[in-house]
């Protein structure tokens, strides 16, 4: 909690000033609503029962003002407040999307899509309306159960005694439901979580399980999951739901003994009519921060939830982290990259390594393929490159530099990468080709396109390069979208070009076309070739077969199919016996 509540403070320290104007405007207003109790006693026994009519009047006109002066304050304060939580929400959104930007991939391992929504959204607004609650509620119930708690003592002290205890007990009912309701807040947005993750799962996959014809697997799965939030959701309404008649019973209990000992003290003269009257008002008034305290405390218990996710998140460090004096390679193109003896295991399974003693050496010029079964470590391998990825041990050093001493802006910078998966931006065309390097020329753009074989199917749309594009490449096939990846890498003009198995879409006819082009763009740079498909590797100068995380083969074509029984294999899997190259 001690780390929620010092997040919270240093978010609203920007709000500061905001936030001390709409506490200064709350004690201003709870002290003209207090001054109403004590306005009404007057008109009681120095005006009605004196039967003075200007007492009556005055009083009732100093009773209406205060009540115009009231309402303006609460309007001021609630507009001030708005302000402070939707300033508090905006930021904490820019810093969770800022932090998800500085995440590497092994961050970005241990969340799901869902997650991450779930966080930005639903609980970065439950700490949103924390703050806001908190700086208007938070604020005003407190303080105005204790000013009218001391109103009460002055009023009538020997009446006091006997309500005390009763507010004392439903305050401690208060703070005990709110103990007790954080962790069912939290189990709440762990379900939602989950939820969210096999609803976008279903979205994004729709047309697969079509295809497989799944609609009723995942709608049982789905519903799973969403009665699990729901029962979530139920017991945390119940549990909030038993407090509020506690609550009630309580003011009733405690207004029965204002009527049963104040009146018997109001027969005897001890007590004026109107000091019963203004106590009763008094008691009254700490109904509303009693309600305060109950929304207080359900948003509390909520904010509190999602404030721990959120925290979590935002505390965590890259699992990159750049090097103090970090070598630049600004003004060099990248060269020779090496790596030694290399070994990798992912996060979540330390014990078994994708990579396992990699030693590799590429040139510039050079066509580096990395050819293997599924689950091999090919794509590992060149993800190590851009250093998405430090390895588990050995080095990974480019131009000499180990890239653990690498800045990495500079080094990412000359570095094209199309992954497995294409992902296009909603925006034109242009946008999405420039996205890698914003001022590229208009005829820049258009010769990576042709060299990805695409200019032609650009041109041919109605409003060709200005063409939208909609979200994930929605209404693009997944060739158009591989070679809108390539041209996209292309555009950025690198020094090394990696491509994950990014042809797998096109015919192989295409496909050559788009490598003798890519061939002439990178001449005298390096090209990673991630391949399913012997007939993408066959013209690379270096081929690296890998299996279960080693290298097994290292050589050109012809050599290849001299001394690897694994290649060998692989290539007449593919093209048969007869094929001659």
């Amino acid at each position: 909690m001690k780390r929620i509540l010092k997040a919270l403070w240093e978010t609203i320290q920007p709000y500061k000033k905001l936030t001390i104007l709409t506490l200064v405007l709350i004690v201003a207003q709870i002290g003209a609503d207090l001054a109403i109790p004590r306005l009404i006693q007057q008109i009681i026994d120095q005006g009605v029962r004196q039967r003075n009519l200007n007492v009556v009047l005055q009083t009732s006109g100093l009773m209406l003002g205060l009540s115009v002066i009231s309402a303006a304050l609460a309007i001021a304060s609630s507009l001030t407040s708005i302000r402070v939580s939707e300033g508090v929400g905006r930021d904490l959104r820019k810093q969770f999307f800022m932090k998800i930007q500085s995440f590497s991939h092994g961050n970005l391992d241990n969340y799901a899509t869902g997650q991450l929504m779930v966080r930005i959204s639903s609980d970065v607004s439950a700490m949103q309306r924390l703050v806001h609650m908190s700086v208007r509620m938070g604020a005003k119930g407190p303080l105005m159960m204790a000013g009218s708690v001391v109103m009460m003592f002055i009023t009538a002290p020997q009446l006091a005694i006997w309500v005390v205890p009763v507010m004392l007990a439903a305050m401690a009912v208060v703070v005990y439901f709110s103990l007790h309701m954080e962790p069912a807040f939290r189990a709440v947005q762990e379900k939602l979580d989950r939820m969210n993750t096999v609803l976008q799962e279903n979205i994004a996959g729709a047309e697969l399980i079509k295809s497989f014809d799944r609609a009723a697997f995942q709608e049982e799965r789905f519903g799973k999951s969403n009665q699990e939030f729901t029962n979530s959701s139920i017991r945390v309404v119940q549990f909030m739901a038993a407090m509020d008649p506690f609550l009630t019973f309580a003011v009733n209990l405690a207004i029965v003994l204002i009527i049963w000992v104040g009146g018997l003290q109001s027969i005897d003269g001890s007590l004026s009519t109107g000091e019963l009257v203004a106590f009763i008002n008094y008691m009254l008034a700490t109904q509303v921060p009693l309600i305060f305290m109950i929304n207080l405390s359900n948003n509390w218990a909520n904010g509190m939830a999602s404030g721990k996710r959120v925290c979590d998140l935002l505390d965590e460090q890259p699992k990159i982290v750049p090097a103090q004096s970090a070598l630049s390679f600004a003004g060099n193109n990248l060269g020779v990259c090496e790596m030694e003896n290399v070994s990798f295991a992912y996060e979540g399974d330390q014990a078994t390594n994708v990579l396992e003693d990699v030693n590799l050496q590429t040139t510039p010029g050079q066509i580096v393929a990395i050819l293997g079964a599924t689950g091999s470590g090919k794509s590992t391998l060149v993800n190590l490159i851009p250093r998405f990825y430090d390895p588990s041990s050995g080095k990974v050093a480019v131009n000499g530099i180990d890239l653990r001493q690498a800045d990495l802006a500079s080094l990412q910078s000359r570095i094209g990468v199309v992954p497995q998966e294409s992902i296009l931006f909603s925006g034109s065309i242009r946008d999405n080709l420039r996205y890698g390097r914003p001022s590229a020329s208009d005829a820049e753009v258009e010769q990576a396109a042709k060299a990805a074989q695409i200019h032609d199917f650009i041109q041919s749309l109605p409003q060709g390069y200005e063409t939208h594009i909609e979200q994930r490449g929605a209404n693009l096939s997944g060739g158009q979208k591989q070679r809108m990846a390539i041209a996209r890498a292309l555009v950025v003009r690198p020094d090394y070009l990696i491509l994950d198995d990014s042809t797998s879409a096109v015919d192989v006819e295409t496909e050559a076309s788009i490598q003798e082009a890519i061939r002439q763009m990178m001449r005298g740079k390096t090209i990673f070739m991630v391949a399913q498909r012997i007939s993408t590797v066959l013209n690379a100068d270096k081929i690296l077969v890998l299996e279960q995380g080693r290298i097994v083969a290292e050589g050109d074509h012809k050599t290849l199919m001299a001394t690897s029984r694994i290649y060998r294999e692989i290539f007449e899997s593919q093209l048969g016996n007869g094929v001659e190259l």
